[in-house]
């Protein structure tokens, strides 16, 4: 049996997600049904926002479930009803083992990172963040625990100096739909070796927890490159953050998109210099980050030499 001779069945959410489920589905997979989540209200008219995977769908005449609950019995026979050889999850919510048990083969997830590094909600952020010079995707079978399933296939991807984690997941988007086809393959051919996580030797474990606002936050009196990595690792999304205080006192939050460094002695952290022209730049411990790319709080994203062209006294801020 191949992997286009199998029922499959597939599952997830954001963009990230259509592109494993477009390599299924137009290099002739046998795709029977997409699960994804169900419809949310969303921006200032709070309208119904349909899914990057629902869209995707639709658009290709695929059936289509959005359940409330995985444990509805409803929808448990709905999904039994299609009689699945897999499931293959990317960019979803953690499923009941009476889904995931399911399918004769079962069911694998495509993780954003080279397990068992990086197990989590945000697995590309952290890499940048924690200056990982490598990351990649792993293909594992579910098991009870999260992201800690016997291990299926990996790629790896080097994280360049500049790379932001719009970059890396722009980049890993293709190399894990190309891993999902290989790891389809493999488990139709049944020619693959599934290996145990804690049989794997590696040094201390990096988790990758949700990521919260204060998360987010900058603290000027870290380093130089800390600081780069954390604007890097949450550029363009959630987005690294200082909160500015102007002539009166007044909170202006600053979202911090891009940074260069410029390592300096003696700096006070936090302190701000402009030219109000050209550049912005913030000390930390022991350098001068140039910021390029920023958004003040009810504006929009821009470059620093256009943002300066409509703001002045820059040079009256503070951090907070």
């Amino acid at each position: 049996m191949t992997g286009k001779d199998l029922r499959i069945v597939f599952m997830g959410t954001p963009d990230f997600a259509v592109a494993s489920l477009a390599a299924l589905v137009e290099n002739g997979y046998q795709v029977v049904g997409v699960i994804t989540a169900p419809d949310k209200p969303a921006g200032r008219g709070r309208r119904l926002q349909e899914s990057a995977v629902k869209k995707y769908a639709s658009e290709k005449g695929l059936r289509l479930l959005q359940p409330e609950k995985l444990k509805n019995p409803a929808f448990i026979e709905e999904l039994e009803s299609l009689k699945a050889d897999l499931q293959v999850v990317v960019a979803f919510r953690m499923l009941p083992e009476v889904v995931w048990r399911m399918p004769r083969l079962g069911t694998f997830n495509l993780h954003g990172s080279l397990l068992p590094q990086y197990r989590g909600a945000a697995p590309l952020n952290w890499a940048v963040i924690n200056g990982e010079k490598e990351t990649g995707v792993t293909t594992f079978l579910l098991s009870h625990e999260i992201d800690t399933g016997a291990i299926l296939f990996h790629e790896k991807t080097p994280i360049q100096e500049n790379d932001t984690v719009g970059d890396i997941h722009d980049r890993l988007m293709g190399i894990g739909a190309q891993l999902v086809v290989k790891t389809v393959d493999a488990l139709g051919e049944g020619n693959y070796s599934a290996i145990a996580q804690d049989k794997i030797q590696t040094t201390k474990l990096k988790p990758a927890p949700k990521i919260f606002k204060e998360d987010c936050r900058i603290n000027w009196s870290q380093e130089g490159e800390q600081i780069r990595n954390l604007i890097r690792g949450l550029s363009p999304y959630p987005a690294a953050w200082t909160e500015l205080l102007d002539e009166k006192g007044q909170p202006l939050t600053l979202k911090i998109f891009f940074a260069e460094l410029e390592k300096a002695d003696k700096l006070i952290p936090g302190t701000i210099e402009s030219d109000e022209k050209t550049y912005l730049k913030i000390a930390s411990a022991d350098s001068w980050l140039h910021i390029t790319d920023l958004q003040l709080s009810g504006k929009k994203r821009m470059k620093t030499e256009d943002f300066l062209r409509g703001y002045h006294g820059i040079n009256k801020l503070k951090t907070n």
